[in-house]
Parts: C-alpha cells; sequence; structure tokens
C-alpha cells in the first residue's frame, strides 16, 4: 500500500507540466499504483488535447497542412488525412509533372486539331503512372516502417491509389473544358483511365506495382495506335461503343482485384 498521496499542489505542478523529469517520473510511478490520485487526475478533453499537443510539439511532429486540413474538414479520419497527405507520389514534383503535360497536351489541342489526340491519349496514362509510385520499398523511405502496422498492404494501397486517382482526375477534369472540342470528347478520357487504373491494380496482384502499370499504360497506347491505324480516325478509340467497353472492363477489373485484394501488396515478393 502506498503510505502517501502526490498533494494538491504537487499535482498542479505534474498536471500543468512544469515538473522536472525526475520529480514527474516519480509521480508518474505513483499514480500508476495508486487509484485514489488517479481519480485526482481531471479526464477533460481541452487538458488531454493540450497534453497530446505539447507531446507533438516536443517530438517535433510536422503541423498539418493545407491539404491535410482540408480533409479533416472534410470529415475524413485523421490519421487517414495524414496518411493521404504524405503519399509518396503527391509531392510537389509529381504535381508540377502532371500540370505540364496537361497544359501541354491543352496548348498543343488549341493550337490545332491534329494535337487533341495527345491530351485523350496521355490523360488515362496519369493515374496508373502515379499509382506505380504510390507505394513500395523503392519509392517509399517509410515503407518499413508502414509495413509493421495494420495499415500495410492493400488498405494502404487503396488508400494512397484513390488519393492519387482523385487528384488526377481532379487536375485533368479543370483543363477539360478548355480543349478545342465538344464536351462529350472532352471527356473521354475519364473511362479509359478507370479502366487503366483498374486494370493496373488487378494486374499487380500477379506482377509488381511499377511493372503492372507500365504493362496498362503499354497496352493502352497500343491499342489507341492500332485502332487508329485500322480505322483510320483516332477518334474510333473514344466513340460511345468503345466507352461502353471500357466501363464494363473497368466494372470487372475492380471485382477482380477486390477479389484478390489479398494480394494487393507490392511489396510482398510474387
Amino acid at each position: 500500500m502506498n503510505a502517501w498521496h502526490v498533494h494538491a499542489d504537487l499535482m498542479g505542478r505534474y498536471l500543468s507540466g512544469s515538473l522536472d523529469p525526475a520529480l514527474a517520473m516519480s509521480v508518474d510511478a505513483h499514480l500508476g499504483g495508486c487509484a485514489a490520485c488517479r481519480a485526482a487526475v481531471p479526464y477533460e478533453e481541452e487538458w488531454l488535447a493540450g497534453g497530446w499537443q505539447r507531446l507533438a510539439d516536443e517530438a517535433g511532429l510536422p503541423a498539418s497542412g493545407p491539404a491535410e486540413r482540408l480533409l479533416l474538414r472534410a470529415g475524413l479520419p485523421g490519421h487517414l488525412a495524414r496518411l493521404v497527405t504524405a503519399t509518396p507520389t503527391l509531392s510537389r514534383a509529381w504535381l508540377v509533372a502532371v500540370v505540364a503535360v496537361l497544359a501541354f497536351g491543352v496548348i498543343a489541342a488549341r493550337q490545332t486539331d491534329q494535337a487533341l489526340p495527345l491530351f485523350l491519349v496521355l490523360a488515362p496514362v496519369l493515374p496508373p503512372a502515379g499509382i506505380a509510385a504510390a507505394y513500395g520499398p523503392r519509392v517509399d523511405p517509410a515503407h518499413e516502417m508502414l509495413a509493421a502496422t495494420p495499415l500495410s498492404g492493400a488498405r494502404l494501397l487503396l488508400t494512397r491509389s484513390t488519393a492519387v486517382l482523385a487528384t488526377a482526375f481532379a487536375l485533368a477534369g479543370l483543363a477539360s473544358p478548355l480543349l478545342p472540342a465538344p464536351p462529350w470528347l472532352s471527356a473521354a478520357w475519364l473511362l479509359p483511365a478507370l479502366a487503366l487504373t483498374s486494370g493496373c491494380l488487378a494486374l499487380s496482384t500477379r506482377v509488381p506495382l511499377p511493372l503492372a502499370a507500365f504493362a496498362a499504360a503499354g497496352l493502352w497506347l497500343t491499342g489507341v495506335a492500332a485502332a487508329a491505324g485500322a480505322a483510320g480516325d483516332w477518334r474510333v478509340s473514344f466513340h460511345p461503343a468503345a466507352q461502353i467497353l471500357y466501363g464494363c472492363a473497368a466494372l470487372l477489373l475492380t471485382v477482380l482485384a477486390y477479389r484478390r485484394r489479398d494480394r494487393l501488396d507490392p511489396g510482398e515478393p510474387r
């Protein structure tokens, strides 16, 4: 049984964080074995929040950025908001590269109608390319640490893939109205992008993720070139019949990737 208890003045200094480390550790040890003194510790949300903030300050944790705060306001849990904004792909360099590619496509299309296919063909490739750099030991410095957490594997990959896909879609969506084309044609990259993304994830259950992304992009570019050569019209890959095919492919490949989700971990050897 404890022979002494933490008096009010000492408890106040302990709760305010003003005790020296040795004395604070002594009070910690006492509280672990004394229910009466533990009952004197207030359970107030404001006090707990202040304690966690002091801990974050002492540990040197980075402050939340604008993107993370926006996700928090949108209702995303704090750990997922930080995980999404820490995705390696969503770096400033990658975002600048995506904007540059889209801007080049738009400018070229506005200069000549013959350059319009450039935008429509490249836009679907951006999401799988970004997803390939979203997770894995070669691209994520914290991969080994994250691999030991419950978020590793398929859950982490799908979370980051969703963030990359949403970002790429948002940027390409902002660029589409600037194209000198009818609305239906300006948006004709959407379903191919979904199909390529689903195909990339489904294929990554068999081969490493970068190889899956490269293969999906290669099949897309080869297929568009072959269809244009056979029909004599580059628009054939974006006609309504082709859009239906892309939509069905995206759905089927998404189901396949989900059913094989236990293998959606590019960090594991095949």
